[in-house]
């Protein structure tokens, strides 16, 4: 990787990192209202939306492409992780915590894990698919 996609990469993280917790602090919101997988997906789409927003400015600087090509393509990208942070997320905490005896804010962190899972596959489908020029 070279330096200057080292920073984009370094940024790509900091902007997934932000949607991260209005992910996570989202889905704690909608929790107290819909079931935890209901609340999950939900909780992904609004953060999907603001981490298309800051990517599109500050890591991939796709302003001068269509908007709605790109949050489209976006959104698919979005939709293969969305599988995957599903799966661990629920997985995590239906099969694996109850097999290891962990329950200590056992959704919360379920989540993470499966929030933080598609972070590399994420990078390289914006980087040359979502926003490539």
């Amino acid at each position: 990787m070279t330096d200057g996609q080292g920073r984009q990469f370094f940024s790509f993280l900091v902007v997934g990192g932000t949607a991260a917790i209005i992910n996570l602090l989202t889905r704690i919101l909608f929790s107290q209202a819909v079931i935890y997988e209901i609340a999950v997906v939900l909780a992904y789409v609004i953060a999907m939306t603001c981490a298309f927003l800051m990517n599109r400015r500050f890591v991939f600087d796709g302003r001068d492409g269509d908007t709605r090509s790109q949050y489209l393509r976006f959104a698919i990208v979005n939709l293969l992780a969305l599988a995957q942070v599903w799966l661990v997320s629920v997985g995590t905490l239906r099969m694996i915590f109850p097999a290891i005896g962990y329950t200590w804010h056992a959704e919360t962190v379920a989540h993470a894990l499966g929030v933080m899972s598609p972070v590399i596959t994420s990078f390289f489908g914006h980087k040359y698919y979502t926003f490539r020029k």
